[in-house]
């Protein structure tokens, strides 16, 4: 077979630092005059970078990511950290980590069922999936799963396997092995009745099976069956309230609230993955508002809060990550829709996380906080280029480049790059408070990738001198992606990720700072003579030694690197993206928490087999290179 001749993938463009202004005599007035107005409209606009990219998992399958996912993020950030401070901060790996395949159900017959952690199973299940999806009445759900279990013979049908997914969903968290065995079963019988008798309860299945394979870190497994979800939905018209009225009312509410669903997690995959939606509203006339009778004051509704904050940033990635740049007027029109959506949503929702009445009910408070984390990542990816932008500007700047001019049109650009390190902030901040009371206990694929998201930005904002308060931040964001890691290979990996980027943002800034001192200190000693001619002079010699010292500092690392060299191949982190990380990058200092050891498995052993070992971070296009022939 042939193979696919190597292909140089385009770099991302850098964005373009200002020039200052070029004096021209009177005989090129004309041309001056042009290129001016030119320069002014370049200074105007941004460059978004070109980030889609093909991945490899742990498997050497092909995975696409595209512009506006936090993973192509990653790259660029990675691409900028070793062309702008230091090479080795992620360095590659020629060894590819050993993989594990997926658990799968070999007991005869249907798994048992525990019908005294039932309910809790079920509160477990609302709770991790309010603000994404609301298939079932909550009450109504709980009735129908204890007559359901407690009977003697269950039909094979997609309720039964709707039943299961609810139950291990609800158990993925605490119990993986009974999940497993509960999700094998319930697809099997899911895909067994797969047929053109297509109803509500096959909808929901597939919804379900998507759900528990994103927990599972089975991001390929769960586009594939969403897809079945939406063309299932299209064909009984769930996409038309007119249609939807024809039934009861409480079917019609269900239905409506399914399509909501359907859009939402739709726009979730879409955005975390850079790929194309899967539904649309071109012939849709289900609404995403409703409003009280009398006030004319919108309900209060988590799934349509978060159903018009994901329409919102469906439009900002059509806006902004499909053009090759974008301009402080085009954020404008995005920046109106964000605000009108805070005036009505972002008050009540933090009063929902901080009323203490809420703690009888988690899943309000998780709904909650899913809804203002894609509200902050909505922020982010808007304002994301501009802080890009001010980063390059600001290190090329610190190496010695000419300042910016036009300071009028760079302060536009760089409101928004603060913006988008406040919105980071708040949503650390928020996380952090509800790890502490207890909440976020299950799998949150949500949170986790946009939690990602927002270590990058807090990250690069340190380094781009925003504020040493940023370490903080960031911190606390690796605190809380480490409280997810007990459970999702994917935070564990970007735990390391931002643990690595914050050690080398204050290396950079430490040696900056030295520099900095060392050139005032130079200057006042001239005044009253504070340092000898001769310790000048001397220290004309120190860069040489104290690149011994560190190339000495290096080599310890290098030994520890090795010491935990078997805990990083058993996590599946020895991609490209991790390998000869320094060991410093793993431990940081005393006050950062360690990284997870064996025990964020929670007592798996080798020979056991999970979901979460997909290594994400094997890069294809190395050197810009990709050699697509192993893959045909």
């Amino acid at each position: 077979m042939e193979s696919c001749p190597q292909r140089r993938r385009a770099p991302a463009p850098t964005p373009r630092t200002p020039s200052p202004s070029v004096h021209t005599g009177p005989d090129h007035r004309s041309d001056a005059q042009t290129e001016t107005a030119h320069d002014a409209l370049a200074e105007e606009e941004t460059d978004v970078p070109r980030e889609a990219r093909l991945l490899c998992d742990a498997q050497g399958k092909l995975i696409f990511i595209g512009d506006c996912a936090p993973l192509s993020f990653f790259q660029t950030v990675r691409q900028l950290v070793n062309t702008r401070v230091d090479p080795h901060v992620f360095a590659h790996q020629t060894e590819s980590p050993p993989f594990r395949p997926p658990a799968h159900y070999t007991g005869d017959g249907e798994p048992a069922l525990r019908l005294d952690t039932t309910p809790l199973a079920i509160a477990t299940y609302h709770a991790v999936t309010s603000g994404l999806v609301d298939l079932f009445d909550r009450a109504r759900l709980l009735s129908e799963v204890g007559i359901w279990a407690r009977q003697d013979h269950r039909a094979q049908d997609v309720a039964s396997a709707a039943f299961y997914l609810v139950l291990a969903i609800g158990y993925q968290s605490s119990e993986e092995d009974l999940a497993s065995a509960y999700f094998e079963y319930a697809r099997n019988i899911a895909l067994a009745n797969l047929s053109g008798n297509i109803n509500v309860p096959t909808i929901q299945t597939f919804i379900l099976v998507t759900l528990y394979m994103l927990g599972s870190c089975q991001m390929n497994g769960a586009f594939l069956f969403f897809g079945i979800a939406v063309r299932a939905a299209y064909s009984i018209g769930i996409h038309r309230t007119e249609i939807n009225s024809r039934f009861v009312p409480d079917i019609q509410v269900q239905r409506d609230r399914l399509w909501k669903s359907l859009r939402v997690l739709d726009l979730f995959l879409s955005t975390s993955m850079g790929r194309p939606p899967a539904t649309s509203d071109v012939d849709c006339t289900v609404p995403y508002r409703s409003t009280e009778d009398g006030s004319g004051q919108e309900t209060f509704d988590i799934l349509n809060a978060s159903a018009q904050i994901f329409l919102i940033t469906e439009g900002i990635v059509v806006e902004v990550y499909s053009r090759k740049k974008v301009s402080y007027q085009l954020t404008e029109g995005i920046s109106r829709q964000l605000r009108d959506w805070s005036i009505r949503w972002l008050q009540r929702l933090k009063l929902v996380i901080s009323n203490p009445l809420s703690e009888d009910d988690p899943s309000k408070v998780t709904g909650a906080c899913q809804v203002l984390c894609s509200y902050y990542y909505a922020v982010i990816l808007v304002s994301r280029p501009f802080l890009m932008y001010e980063l390059h500007k600001r290190l090329a700047e610190g190496s010695g480049a000419t300042p910016s001019s036009r300071p009028g049109l760079v302060s536009g650009k760089s409101k928004l790059a603060d913006a988008c390190i406040d919105a980071a902030s708040f949503m650390v901040d928020i996380l952090v408070g509800l790890v502490e009371r207890g909440y976020l206990n299950g799998q949150m694929p949500l949170i986790v990738s946009w939690l990602f998201a927002s270590s990058l930005i807090l990250g690069v904002g340190l380094l781009g001198s925003f504020g040493r308060i940023l370490e903080k931040y960031t911190r606390n964001s690796i605190m809380v992606l480490e409280h997810f890691a007990k459970r999702d290979a994917h935070a564990s990996q970007y735990s390391l990720i931002a643990k690595s980027l914050l050690n080398a943002a204050l290396d950079y800034l430490e040696k900056k700072e030295l520099q900095e001192r060392l050139q005032r200190t130079e200057s006042s000693s001239q005044l009253f003579g504070l340092v000898p001619r001769d310790s000048m002079e001397a220290e004309q010699v120190t860069p040489s030694a104290s690149h011994d010292h560190n190339m000495t500092v290096a080599s310890d690392r290098s030994s520890a690197a090795k010491a935990v060299n078997s805990v990083s191949t058993f996590l599946g982190l020895g991609s490209p993206s991790f390998a000869d990380m320094d060991a410093s990058f793993l431990t940081l200092s005393n006050s950062l928490p360690r990284t997870p050891d064996l025990s964020i498995l929670d007592g798996r052993s080798d020979g056991d087999h999970g979901f979460g070992d997909l290594n994400l971070f094997q890069l294809l296009d190395g050197d810009g290179h990709i050699d697509l022939g192993p893959y045909i």
